[in-house]
């Protein structure tokens, strides 16, 4: 009995091997005459398809880094502003006493916008 067991085994594993190898020899059952169809995307192209240089929606890097340099001199120009309304606030308040709410919320803003710079400046 062990015999037939082990060519019952083995004429498995060779229909199983022909099964595998099939597709990789090219050999496919006839078509039934349909032409394969055609995908349709949401957007109306190809997502892995690659991006051409002719296509409108990728952006010019060009672009995007001279917008960047104008966001970032507006923001260093706001800064500046902010930091002297700032040094103006504190010249007027006396040395002894503390300092006001507003003037600590001016010099956070002023770190916040800071720290937006340095990011916008890392890229």
């Amino acid at each position: 009995m062990p015999v037939s067991r082990r060519h019952a085994l083995a004429g498995f594993v060779g229909v199983a091997g022909i099964l595998a190898a099939k597709p990789l020899l090219g050999l496919q059952a006839p078509s039934s005459g349909t032409a394969p169809r055609a995908r349709v995307y949401p957007n109306g192209r190809d997502p892995n398809a690659p991006p051409s240089l002719e296509d409108p929606s990728t952006p010019n890097p060009k672009a995007i880094e001279l917008a960047n340099q104008k966001a970032l001199r507006a923001d260093i120009a706001k800064l500046y502003v902010m930091a002297s309304d700032l040094k103006d606030q504190v010249d007027k308040t006396d040395p002894a006493s503390t300092l006001s709410v507003a003037v600590v919320k001016k010099a956070q803003e002023i770190e916040k916008l800071a720290k937006q710079i340095k990011n916008l400046a890392r890229g």
